[in-house]
């Protein structure tokens, strides 16, 4: 997550196919466009849709060839025969190091030989370039582990790492064998973040792992590593145990997933999907211990659907909510296609994984009505160029709906940036960047 205030960091067949030791990293200025705002013209807000909760498939709101393109990072030898790298839950982000900015990308990767993250991959990868057209670098590991493959910064296989007082790995993370999936152990959506002088990564173990739930790494040197666990995370995720996941899952497992980070100042908070978010102690070892995690004051969906990829991220001072939903079809009484933000039900089909946002006075709430900022673009992050450009990131879900069709599962699973339009300081919205708007 990112306070951009203190740093930077279709045709639907023609949709776009497809530094190691960073060390004084600073927080990118606000743009002169954000501090001189009274005199520019601002795109309009589109009016709410009706009834809340119904999903706006406009194709002004996709990621098309005119607002977005695919990053270009360098390929790993499995990424050969693709082309490209398969990634879920993108996320990218700007720094300025010594006076120049560089971009980080990360994401849920998956290992040689497997269709998908599950039931294993092989750890957290990182990129960096010095702008968004590249060139795109795996971040140089190999001082850190001699022969290892490059770029990969934290991995289950990395338990060997562990010492008397610095964990690496948890117990809880490692890899495991058992008679329905052989290997199992994954980890999901890391993000990375700089805050004061230090380099971090919020990622998740996934529904294969022993324990499912949000975790935080923090590095020892520069974005490269090397990276240890958080204290916190000793013996489990953040958070209690919750209800969830599927039914493989053992009871008491599961956590709460997606976590993310915002900073604010001298202050950090963990943000987590299911509406919650917990204060990190000053030490960053741990959250604030508390009977019951805060949540944010939304205005959910009646009924509110499973919601994941909670990000918070500050622009005009304003506190924006990003979400991830399942945009589902449905027949409405006339015959016509209802496309709506509802929970999975009969005559219900996954249509788009969109990303839909709130904004807010306050990190904490009251949040607004949410709208679609994207369709098809879920499970993603803002941030801001060192030019003052918004973007978002994207993937196309191929797990279900749209992008699952055969005809274009072979475009998904990207590591993909699209452009973003703030409505200004009366409007106080973002959309992915429209059309004659």
């Amino acid at each position: 997550m990112t306070d951009s205030n203190k740093r930077l960091t279709v045709d639907r067949r023609s949709l776009l196919a497809g530094a190691a030791g960073l060390l004084g990293t600073a927080a990118l200025p606000a743009t002169a466009a954000q501090a001189n705002t009274s005199m520019k013209r601002y795109p309009s807000n589109w009016p709410d849709l009706e009834p809340y909760g119904l999903a706006d498939t406009r194709l002004d709101l996709w990621p098309r060839e005119d607002n977005s393109f695919i990053l270009p990072l360098e390929l790993r030898p499995r990424d050969k025969e693709l082309g490209r790298v398969w990634m879920r839950d993108t996320y990218v982000n700007c720094f300025v190091v010594r006076g120049r900015p560089v971009y980080v990308a990360t994401g849920t990767t998956r290992a040689t030989g497997i269709a998908g993250a599950a039931p294993w991959n092989d750890g957290v990868f990182m990129w960096t370039s010095p702008s968004l057209r590249g060139p795109w670098k795996l971040v140089d590991t190999t001082g850190i582990r001699p022969g290892a493959e490059k770029g990969k910064v934290w991995s289950p296989e990395f338990v060997d790492e562990n010492r008397p007082g610095r964990m690496v790995v948890a117990p809880w993370q490692e890899y495991w064998h058992d008679d329905q999936f052989g290997k199992r152990g994954d980890v999901w959506a890391p993000e990375v973040h700089y805050f004061r002088d230090k380099w971090y990564i919020v990622a998740c173990m996934g529904d294969h792992s022993h324990k499912v739930g949000s975790f935080m790494l923090v590095s020892e040197g520069g974005p490269e590593g090397p990276y240890r666990l958080v204290q916190g995370n000793y013996d489990k995720p953040f958070g209690d145990p919750v209800i969830g996941g599927p039914s493989f899952i053992l009871p008491g497992a599961y956590h709460h997933i997606d976590g993310s980070l915002y900073t604010e100042g001298d202050d950090a908070w963990l943000v987590l999907h299911n509406n919650l978010y917990a204060k990190f102690r000053d030490d960053m070892e741990d959250i604030v211990p508390t009977t019951d995690l805060p949540q944010f004051q939304q205005r959910p969906y009646a009924p509110e659907p499973y919601l994941e990829g909670a990000y918070v991220f500050k622009y005009g001072g304003k506190y924006f909510l990003l979400q991830a939903a399942w945009n589902r079809t449905s027949t409405n009484a006339d015959g016509s296609t209802r496309y709506a933000y509802d929970p999975p039900g009969t005559g219900r089909a996954q249509y788009h994984y969109d990303a839909v946002v709130a904004v807010s006075d306050t990190f904490e709430g009251p949040y607004s009505k949410r709208w679609t900022v994207g369709v098809g673009a879920g499970h993603n992050n803002f941030f801001v160029d060192h030019g003052g450009q918004l973007w978002a990131t994207f993937f196309r879900n191929p797990r279900f709906g749209y992008w699952a069709d055969p005809s274009r599962v072979a475009d998904t699973a990207v590591p993909g940036i699209v452009r973003v339009e703030w409505t200004g300081p009366k409007g106080n919205r973002l959309y992915v960047q429209r059309r004659n708007h």
